[in-house]
């Protein structure tokens, strides 16, 4: 819950979302006309009792709670391992060191939301994490371990202690594969790829008054453009859930992958739901600067964990003239600090150092981000390496709630 954000108008940034949704249309070759036509002439497709629309680690992990009690469909517009969550790199922050307390992780996030946290929730997230981290083990995902058989716990900007549970530095991508695998092995789950979700079904296309006032306002399901046969769907469930992911695609720069344009976002608008924290767009502040690339390749804030300092163009250290944490502050600091810099110097990046770490521990740690690194002609055990703030790496929007119950019927919300 960083506090850098975009301060554009609520009102524009919606109409944002639907100018993206337009566009993605034409960037897939979905052709808008045959769309119309199609929803002139739709067919029941299914009927389940959950419906997922995105693939990421939200709908993933909610499907496979979701397949005890019922069946579920999963809706991806895209490849079904094409997500943010593939992109992830730095790992999972979670209380599972005895060093380590539930008050000193909350205590950190609440001072990283500099007052914008709502702090029953963020109690509810730090002292459900071991629970929900020792699901995802018992999936199958192998968190990095040290030589003691003890998990090879990171730190990150704002964390006062190492907390951060990982895999080398693709720890999205890691989760990702083992919750598809499991998902294919549960025959309750189905997963629809290539798929582009247009419509959210509701008592509007009834025939039934809808408006932004309305409390009850229902949903039944979906309609979706089928992009490999030109033909929109009809999908209907008991339980409809948004986990379609963020609009990074709303920036110039942005490490997102090109299928994070809000079309959820979109979606829940047009069908008058209620949508807040529109304004909570994060910038990480590190994205490797390489012009002409794009999507940006993020470089994690694990390497900054790892000792990695930001560094002037002459070489000088300057992130303690912005903060006492130095390197370590949180991303909105960290972020506009950087970006200050770029401003003072008119340099379009600055310097990321991490050439103090034996190589040996940079290559076991980021052999990822080193390989990345190196094929532009950069040697991180030995260069600089040049970042910039980028947009987004999470964009926080959520559809309101009271902590457990959703506020429209049929649908819900990450």
């Amino acid at each position: 819950m960083q506090k850098i954000v975009s301060n554009c108008d609520f009102a524009l940034a919606l109409n944002i979302q639907i100018i993206l949704l337009v566009l993605f249309r034409q960037a897939t070759n979905i052709n808008v006309e045959i769309v119309n036509n199609c929803l002139n002439n739709v067919n029941l497709m299914k009927k389940v009792d959950f419906l997922v629309i995105g693939s990421g680690i939200a709908g993933l992990s909610f499907a496979l709670k979701a397949a005890q009690y019922g069946k579920v469909l999963i809706v991806t517009k895209s490849n079904e391992d094409e997500s943010n969550t593939k992109y992830a790199q730095g790992g999972v922050a979670v209380v599972v060191d005895e060093s380590d307390s539930f008050e000193k992780h909350i205590e950190d996030t609440l001072i990283a939301g500099d007052g914008l946290c709502d702090e029953k929730i963020v109690e509810i997230v730090v002292k459900e994490g071991p629970q929900r981290i020792q699901e995802i083990i018992d999936y199958g995902i192998n968190f990095d371990k040290n030589t003691s058989g003890f998990f090879d716990l990171a730190k990150e900007g704002g964390h006062s202690e190492h907390r951060v549970l990982h895999y080398k530095d693709i720890t999205g991508y890691e989760i990702e594969s083992v919750l598809l695998k499991q998902i294919h092995e549960n025959k309750n789950i189905e997963i629809l790829t290539h798929y582009f979700c247009l419509e959210l079904i509701t008592q509007h296309h009834l025939g039934v008054h809808v408006d932004k006032s309305s409390e009850d306002i229902n949903c039944y399901g979906i309609y979706a453009f089928n992009t490999e046969l030109n033909d929109v769907e009809k999908i209907l469930a008991s339980v409809t859930v948004m986990a379609s992911g963020g609009a990074g695609h709303v920036y110039s720069t942005t490490t997102n992958p090109v299928i994070a344009t809000g079309d959820g976002m979109a979606m829940v608008y047009r069908a008058k739901g209620k949508i807040r924290n529109m304004e909570f767009i994060q910038f990480h502040p590190t994205a490797l600067y390489n012009p002409g690339e794009y999507p940006s390749f993020l470089i994690s804030e694990a390497v900054r964990g790892f000792g990695g300092v930001l560094r002037r163009r002459n070489g000088e250290e300057f992130m303690y003239e912005y903060d006492k944490r130095g390197s370590l502050a949180p991303r909105d600091i960290v972020a506009r600090a950087i970006d200050a810099e770029m401003k003072k110097s008119g340099d379009d990046f600055v310097y990321l150092d991490i050439t103090m770490r034996k190589k040996e521990d940079i290559l076991t740690h980021f052999p990822n981000i080193y390989a990345k690194c190196l094929s532009i002609g950069i040697d991180m055990t030995k260069d600089f390496i040049p970042v910039t703030p980028a947009a987004v790496s999470y964009t926080h929007l959520t559809l309101p709630t009271n902590h457990d119950m959703c506020s429209c019927r049929g649908w819900a919300g990450d």
